[in-house]
């Protein structure tokens, strides 16, 4: 990293620090410092580092980003926010440009001692529930270390005991300001027993490059249920980082449903931790790209006590000269005897320039286990083709219908309905044909 971008961040901070949220806190200015400073340390990464081999951020490390939006919450975006509310009766928090609008959210009525909210909000209202998930864990990667750093907004939301919310939390980030850097932190901290399901979406229409960089902590407490799902539609020219880590106790289920279609580059990175008996991660995702369009995810599934189980299953279809990474590690750590996982990552390429760089990775240190993994990457299919234009189906529908098929097996297993359909109509507004695919389905 250049002496020359290194001064634009600790520039950028000096400049903000004391604006950030939480700033009279103590614990949280010592961790922006620290965070700050490991930033200076590692740098941004390079591709000699092997967990971004295939991923190039050098672009992202060169530009003269801003780190505050100049203009107000008077941002006109009613019309867009319309067409992306999920469902009317549920609950839904509005970022814009790495801010909270509150006139564009709404709250439906929630547990008894439970809090959804801005992160500036929470900062205000329950320090001392993040102090545990922002002051303790050092970040990972320079990415999670901006984000510490320069964090500015975002949402919390804490359920207490048993607590329940049934209808899906929609979390809305809209980004139409070209060269604005945005670090959002968000955590979902779910206590025993409780349930709720976070639907977050990156929906990007500026004009020129901006870089979201996000990190998602959740816990779930002892039977905790969460499910949380991604969709990624940042403007084709955005940079979009993203980081969810995940704790899990006793007989908790956190399922994942992550979903990539915009950006220039993208990654990524899921890592859960299941450090008690009886828990169970899902993990769901799939990335339909094209042009010259950079996707990578990592994931990462900690079994590290008895009669975890796991599944993950990935799939991408790119095309156009778009590139795909997948790296899916799953480690079954000596104390993880039972463990039940199984992982799987597909891949269609629809033309020759597009390529995909996937890795399946399996680390075992117990012996009474059962552990699957597979991967494939190959184009359609001859032999249903041909079936297909042998009933009458021209080629262009018959191509379409088998890329259909093939991506909609991962929106099925999204079990939100609002969700599944938002999906489904993105979905078909990418592929050849979708109209006439909508008429049929």
């Amino acid at each position: 990293m250049s002496a020359s971008t290194l001064d634009l961040f600790l520039a950028a901070f000096k400049t903000l620090a004391r604006t950030l949220p939480g700033a009279e806190l103590a614990w949280l200015r010592g961790a922006r410092r620290h965070a700050l400073d490991q930033f200076e340390a590692l740098g941004f990464p390079t591709t000699q580092l092997e967990d971004w081999k295939y991923t190039n951020v050098t672009t992202v490390a060169q530009r003269a980003w801003h780190f505050a939006s100049p203009r107000g919450d008077d941002v006109d975006v009613a019309s867009i926010v319309n067409d992306l509310v999920l469902d009317r009766a549920a609950g839904r928090l509005v970022f814009v440009n790495g801010r909270h609008i509150p006139r564009y959210s709404r709250l439906p009525d929630l547990p008894e001692g439970t809090f959804v909210g801005s992160l500036t909000r929470a900062m205000r209202e329950t320090p001392q529930r993040l102090e545990a998930v922002i002051a303790q864990h050092a970040p990972h990667d320079a990415f999670a270390a901006l984000n510490t750093a320069f964090m500015s907004d975002g949402y919390v939301v804490v359920l207490p005991r048993g607590a329940q919310i049934e209808a899906p939390l929609q979390m809305l980030f809209i980004t139409d300001e070209a060269g604005l850097a945005m670090h959002a932190f968000n955590a979902v901290l779910a206590d025993a027993g409780a349930r709720c399901s976070v639907v977050e979406q990156f929906v990007g229409i500026a004009d020129d490059a901006y870089l979201a960089n996000t990190v998602t902590k959740i816990v779930a407490a002892a039977q905790a249920d969460i499910q949380h799902c991604r969709i990624q539609q940042e403007a084709r020219t955005a940079f979009h980082f993203s980081r969810v880590d995940v704790a899990q106790q006793q007989a908790s289920r956190f399922t994942s449903h992550s979903f990539a279609f915009g950006g220039a580059l993208s990654r990524t990175q899921i890592d859960t931790r299941l450090s008690a008996v009886d828990a169970h991660a899902g993990l769901n995702g799939l990335y339909f790209v094209g042009a010259r369009q950079h996707v990578d995810h990592h994931t990462r599934i900690d079994h590290e006590k008895p009669r975890g189980t796991s599944r993950e299953y990935y799939r991408g279809v790119l095309d156009g000269a778009s590139h795909g990474v997948f790296n899916g590690r799953v480690i079954v750590h000596p104390d993880a005897q039972q463990t039940d996982t199984h992982q799987a990552n597909h891949n269609l390429l629809l033309s020759r320039d597009a390529q995909i760089d996937t890795k399946p990775q399996l680390e075992i240190h117990a012996d009474d286990v059962k552990c699957t993994h597979g991967a494939t990457v190959g184009q359609l299919d001859e032999n249903p083709l041909f079936y297909l234009r042998a009933r009458g189906i021209d080629e262009r529908m018959a191509r379409a219908l088998l890329i259909w098929a093939f991506a909609r097996d991962s929106v099925d297993r999204v079990g939100i309905e609002s969700v599944r359909a938002r999906l489904t109509r993105l979905l078909l507004a990418r592929m050849p044909e979708g109209e006439r695919i909508r008429e049929m389905v």
